[in-house]
């Protein structure tokens, strides 16, 4: 019988936290701008869901990338073969009937968000869609998912997201810093990515090329960030949100500065390069940030 800890593996937990802060700095921005009750228990289901939500589409990712990962991850559970493919389904299928059970028990906004974001995944990683094959398609979906769609799901656990721009503008932002940022994990895939037919920005374009490409997605965000608080549909503290923009624009222009100082290192290093480090930290900061900055008056 396979142990938890291979299921544990299989759900990738270091790329569970991400989404579970998102979801959780999300409800806080959506009670600094409305004021509407913070219901503890919608908020927490909230952000549990987030997390068996990715497990679950890390799960299907795996089972469908199991060529690519024979060559670019062998020592993952189903390569390895500590794990089998229907043990790995039943894990898939559990969990996303989980993650959209505990949505649903949060609000009908709520359940839509997630329902969307869990149909994206399947778009995302399986056969005959399966826009992980296709550069644009691929980054679009993970942009929606982990950028857009987590802060607007964070927000709807405490109040609506019909009433107002506002939470989808957040979303915009987070959807064009992952808009590139993401593809900091592909540089280390080409060759296994290559092989299975997965066309990836750095396999269709090369590490130098693409690098360039994604440099905007560490800058703009945070002009985005900005203008929203100048223009008034951010009603977060201003020089809150002005002193986050700023630190967030030296930091993605100084990640900027790693990724083309020497692209073929993205490569070589893949996750351990600094660069998807700092990808990593900027997500968490931005996240954590700018809810400190609608909780502040």
């Amino acid at each position: 019988m396979t142990s938890l800890r291979l299921y544990w593996t299989l759900a990738r937990p270091f790329t569970l936290v991400p989404p579970m802060v998102g979801i959780f700095s999300g409800s806080l921005i959506g009670y600094g701008a409305s004021r509407a009750p913070f219901r503890v228990m919608h908020v927490g289901l909230a952000v549990v869901a987030a997390a068996v939500l990715n497990a679950a589409s890390n799960g299907l990712n795996q089972i469908c990338d199991l060529q690519n990962d024979r060559i670019n991850k062998p020592h993952r559970p189903l390569p390895s073969g500590k794990m089998t493919v229907a043990e790995a389904w039943t894990f898939v299928v559990v969990t996303y009937i989980a993650a959209l059970a505990m949505a649903a028990a949060v609000n009908r906004e709520t359940l839509a968000i997630y329902l969307t974001a869990a149909v994206a995944t399947v778009a995302y990683s399986a056969p005959p869609v399966r826009l992980k094959r296709h550069p644009v398609g691929s980054n679009l979906i993970i942009a929606l998912i982990r950028g857009a769609l987590v802060k607007v799901a964070g927000w709807a656990a405490v109040s609506t997201v019909l009433a107002s721009i506002e939470p989808w503008y957040i979303g915009f932002i987070y959807f064009v810093f992952l808009l590139g940022a993401t593809t900091t994990k592909d540089f280390a895939d080409i060759e296994g990515d290559r092989v299975a037919g997965c066309i990836t920005l750095p396999v269709r374009f090369g590490a130098a090329w693409s690098a360039r490409a994604i440099s905007p997605s560490f800058i703009l965000p945070w002009l985005l960030m900005a203008l929203g608080s100048y223009a008034g549909i951010l009603s977060g503290n201003p020089t809150a949100i002005a002193a986050l923009s700023v630190v967030m624009l030296v930091w993605g222009g100084y990640v900027v500065y790693l990724m083309n100082k020497d692209p073929r290192r993205l490569v070589s290093e893949g996750e351990n390069h600094p660069a998807w480090h700092h990808m990593y930290w900027m997500m968490m900061v931005g996240h954590l940030g700018l809810a400190a900055a609608y909780l502040i008056r």
